[in-house]
């Protein structure tokens, strides 16, 4: 894992620019222009639903076409690209793949670069200072708190984005999904599995959240 960054943006500016937005929030609530929990409803929406869902498209095509799963591995932006998914935060993409002896978990160490074009807005937690820091000292510990367990012959790789690479973690594919449509295999994918915080849905997860 590398944390050579050199991102192109300053961190010092961030306490600044988040009080600059609270101030913005608050003054538009003030004057009724915005109802904060519908607004807080919508952002939940795109971080948890809407915007993951374009890579759980680029998952489930990685999972049931193994040429695409190549050129995921081979230029992972250039094939990502091929589903339509490009822009900012998304230049300069890495795939990582969990297999059934290695887990790969994602974090920004200094700040919080995400991968947007595949998986939306970043969660509160991914730009939270114990996130960042612990992750990287305590990536099994983590996992723990998202109820994640893993064995302990498991090796967990920990990859810190930059401004300039962001990554993707290929989940593994669930047992008892063979034949199943691209669709459906995508509603297994969750954002939290890109991340590596979490797992992919098992068949029975996904009848019980139906």
């Amino acid at each position: 894992m590398s944390h050579d960054h050199n991102h192109d943006h300053d961190h010092s500016e961030l306490p600044e620019i988040e009080l600059r937005v609270r101030a913005l929030e608050t003054l538009l609530t003030d004057k009724g222009y915005i109802d904060p929990p519908a607004l807080d409803e919508l952002i939940e929406t795109y971080e948890t639903r809407i915007g993951p869902k374009n890579g759980a498209m680029v998952v489930a095509k990685t999972w049931t076409d193994a040429d695409y799963h190549a050129r995921l591995m081979a230029d992972a932006t250039a094939a990502i690209a091929e589903l339509g998914f490009t822009g900012r935060q998304g230049e300069h993409m890495v795939a990582v793949e969990n297999t059934a002896s290695t887990h790969n978990m994602v974090v920004c160490t200094l700040c919080s670069c995400y991968p947007w074009t595949v998986l939306g807005l970043p969660p509160v937690w991914y730009k939270s200072a114990p996130y960042r820091s612990r992750a990287v000292r305590d990536p099994r510990g983590v996992l723990a708190e998202f109820n994640v367990s893993l064995p302990e012959d498991t090796e967990i790789k920990v990859w810190d984005s930059t401004a300039e690479v962001r990554y993707l973690v290929i989940p593994q594919r669930p047992e008892g999904t063979e034949g199943w449509s691209e669709e459906k295999l995508a509603e297994l994918v969750t954002r939290d599995s890109m991340i590596g915080t979490g797992l992919a849905l098992a068949p029975s997860e996904l009848e019980d959240v139906a």
